[in-house]
């Protein structure tokens, strides 16, 4: 702001100006905004592999209608894995494939394809590896014909969705057959700077068909064929349920050191 000065002296006139500064009003001042992150070891839910946000949580449920096995503990864990359930079947002597049922959920009217579900929460962006073997070939101890000899479990069309933004996807196995001996089989992996997050990998889609129950009736079934149980005519059957267990196994190998 300028301001003049005037000031008389006797009978002259003097006139003469000064600029003063004066400070602005208000101003910018700047301070800081600090978030920090620790891995987490808190349960991860389970989440609809064909919608898989973790803001929404589901209850799935075994075949036979129980609830599974909790997950792993965090921050680098199995959340879910389904179990194969491949229905009630006529001894046939003919070399037969039968389809798993899809996933069921406590949700009503919620059906699925079969899915295992990843979390990696440790903020290391180090990668991991997902295995699966079969432990054993399918058997029942309490009868003649023990062990449906030759039996092959094969997986496909796997599909891996996250509700996770700008972070490199996992990669998963087209075609997994499982090895009874129990040799483990790569289901899905993520090289380093990949799969941090939720992750779901669902095998196939589901598909209504009709089947026979125990008493010779027609009825609806939901199955997924790209989870599927081959069984050699030539092998001897027994009218009991034959069953077996698979083991998923998660390290913290990241994909690229993992060997083919």
């Amino acid at each position: 702001m300028k301001k003049a000065i005037v000031l008389c002296l006797g009978m002259g006139i003097t006139l003469f100006s000064s600029q003063l500064v004066f400070a602005e009003d208000g101003g910018a001042y700047t301070t800081d905004g600090t978030v920090t992150f620790m891995p987490s070891t808190d349960p991860t839910n389970p989440v609809d592999p064909t919608n898989p946000d973790p803001d929404k949580p589901v209850n799935p449920t075994n075949p036979d209608g129980t609830d599974p096995t909790p997950g792993t503990k965090g921050p680098l864990s199995i959340d879910f894995a389904s179990s194969f359930d491949f229905g009630l079947n006529k001894i046939s002597n003919k070399t037969q494939t039968y389809y798993a049922r899809a996933q069921k959920y406590k949700e009503e009217g919620l059906i699925t394809p079969n899915y295992v579900q990843i979390s990696d929460n440790r903020g290391s962006n180090a990668g991991w590896t997902l295995t699966l073997k079969q432990n054993g070939q399918f058997k029942n101890e309490n009868t003649l014909n023990k062990e449906l000899t030759g039996s092959e479990i094969k997986l496909t069309e796997p599909t891996v969705k996250s509700a996770t933004v700008g972070v490199t996807s996992p990669t998963a196995q087209d075609e997994i057959t499982l090895d009874p001996s129990g040799a483990e089989s790569r289901v899905m992996q993520a090289v380093k700077d990949a799969g941090a997050g939720t992750w779901v990998d669902a095998f196939g889609t589901v598909e209504t068909v009709t089947e026979k129950d125990a008493d010779n009736k027609d009825v609806e079934a939901a199955i997924t064929k790209a989870i599927a149980l081959t069984v050699p005519g030539k092998t001897p059957k027994d009218a009991v349920s034959y069953t077996t267990t698979l083991t998923w196994t998660l390290t913290d190998v990241p994909g690229n050191e993992q060997g083919e």
